[in-house]
């Protein structure tokens, strides 16, 4: 075995170059910066290791000191999931409000200046876009996530998308193959599985996937779902038919393959993380991302040593995890190449620009049409109805319209109300509706005299949403509804406003229309 400078052997090193492993804080720990130098060759970031564009830089500039072409790697979606913006939600849309507007050009100009912020940041993954068809409703984990239901518009915005990020040189890793979006089951609590034809999957799912691929992208990421037309006993990231014989040999795409998070349930709980780490390398895998939740040298070296160990037992060919680690620093010299400081698209507000496009408004009948809605000149409560936050997304980060609201018009209350509220709801005991009925009740209360806006994310997938707005809107008909997430749900109310996402811009461009700007 070849022992390289500092001790490493070579087999070591490709085990530890094709983990992206995540860490805690804003300065990279001691531990990380030793396996940089060992061979370590990407580090993931989350909104725990991001205080400030500044910040950022600095923490990348450390990484690099150490390992000059490491890949610094990003959940940056945009819309209603952001790291760059955690703690006051994003200053973009997501893709399914770029879908709403339907205009290429806007979702390449997007994409380039939040990759150009990105890397300015000293940022050169990103885990994004998301090319998957939504095309279950009921979709709990990727509904806004995805540009639509409709396969040739997630297709064409999807290769737009990595086009306008790889401008500003920034590796686009299109995710999540083979598709997620036919799914009522989140991969983070666990494996969700797609019973479709063949046939069907090559027309939708495949069919954004096939434009990436034609538009370059650097990356793919895999999808922790189980596909029985495809591989009936392996999900997608631990399947050689999917990752090799389809990704690889049908679709003919030869860039880095990323795994979806290994401590997500799908894979943790049924394979654990180091048998599910050498079988997805063994399936065609390059680089495993572990980090969202397992943050620490530990992990890193269980993963390694399962590697090393695995090849040594003739249960993963060396030249297998060879190859793997030679996509990653194949990659890495891309985005080294790639690295420049691209110029800011003239008045930068360009993600305000979309949001404001994206919006669908309907005035109730009878009341004439958007242009003649008379807006709020008096402050309204601002009642969120609030459904439980899926981990992608994550509960820090802010959403609503309330922010925007109490800027524009200033004495705005606001309230926040669940399933729970003002009722028993959670003792097991109590329907969705009657736990909506008392939520409703609650915000009624709070409101008192004042115009109610009504927030609302999903009504579609949450039968206690839809009751608190049949009490809000029995009793108060003049009740302004907006939906923050996909507009599934007929819209109802005196004005009913789709932003097709969450976003900060997005509640800002709702406010606006609600005060009258």
């Amino acid at each position: 075995m070849t022992t390289l400078a500092g001790g490493t052997d070579t087999l070591t090193r490709d085990a530890l170059t094709v983990l992206q492993p995540g860490f805690t804080g804003t300065t990279a720990p001691d531990w990380l910066l030793r396996r940089l130098g060992e061979g370590l060759a990407s580090v993931g970031l989350f909104g725990r290791n991001i205080a400030s564009p500044g910040q950022l830089a600095e923490l990348t500039a450390q990484l690099r000191a150490e390992r000059d072409d490491v890949l610094v790697a990003i959940d940056e979606e945009g819309g209603d999931v952001t790291r760059l913006e955690v703690r006051t939600g994003s200053s973009f849309p997501g893709n399914h409000a770029l879908g709403a507007v339907d205009d290429v050009e806007l979702t390449r100009e997007v994409a380039r200046e939040l990759g150009r912020r990105l890397a300015s940041c000293g940022v050169n993954l990103n885990w994004a876009p998301s090319a998957d068809v939504n095309s279950d409703p009921r979709n709990p984990v990727i509904g806004v996530r995805s540009f639509g239901a409709d396969t040739d518009l997630a297709a064409r915005h999807t290769a737009a998308y990595v086009t306008g990020l790889q401008s500003a040189g920034v590796a686009a890793c299109t995710k999540h193959f083979p598709g997620h979006g036919d799914t009522a089951v989140d991969s983070h609590h666990a494996l969700p599985r797609i019973d479709v034809p063949a046939d069907v999957l090559t027309d939708r799912e495949l069919t954004p996937f096939r434009a990436a691929i034609a538009a370059g992208s650097r990356a793919v990421m895999s999808a922790h779902i189980l596909v029985p037309a495809l591989d009936p006993d392996r999900p997608a990231t631990l399947s050689r038919r999917i990752l090799t014989g389809l990704l690889r040999g049908e679709l003919g795409y030869d860039g880095l393959i990323v795994t979806d998070g290994m401590e997500m349930q799908a894979i943790a709980g049924t394979y654990g993380i180091e048998r599910g780490s050498v079988l997805a390398v063994a399936a065609g895998a390059d680089a495993i991302c572990v980090g969202g939740g397992l943050a620490d040298d530990a992990t890193v070296r269980r993963l390694r040593d399962a590697l090393v160990a695995a090849v040594r037992a003739g249960e993963l060919p060396e030249d297998r995890l060879a190859e793997a680690a030679d996509r990653v620093r194949t990659l890495a010299r891309w985005t080294n190449t790639a690295r420049h400081a691209p110029e800011e698209i003239p008045g930068s507000e360009i993600g305000l620009h979309a949001a404001r496009r994206a919006l669908t408004v309907t005035v109730a009948p009878g009341l004439g049409s958007p242009e003649t809605f008379k807006p709020l000149t008096e402050p309204p409560y601002v009642a969120a109805l609030t459904p439980v936050a899926n981990i992608a997304v994550g509960d820090e980060t802010p959403w609503g319209i309330a922010a925007e609201l109490v800027h524009l018009l200033p004495g705005t209350v606001t309230g926040s109300f669940s399933a729970g509220d003002g009722s028993s709801a959670g003792d097991g005991n109590q329907t969705e509706a009657a736990a909506g009925e008392s939520a409703g009740r609650a915000a009624l209360e709070a409101a008192g005299p004042r115009r109610i806006v009504a927030v609302v994310r999903d009504e579609h997938r949450h039968p206690w949403m839809a009751s608190a707005l049949d009490i809000l809107l029995a009793t108060r008909p003049d009740t302004i509804v907006v939906e923050m997430g996909v507009p599934q749900a007929a819209p109802r109310g005196a004005l009913h406003i789709a932003t097709h996402g969450a976003a900060r811009v997005c509640g800002r461009a709702a406010a606006e229309v609600i005060a009258g700007l």
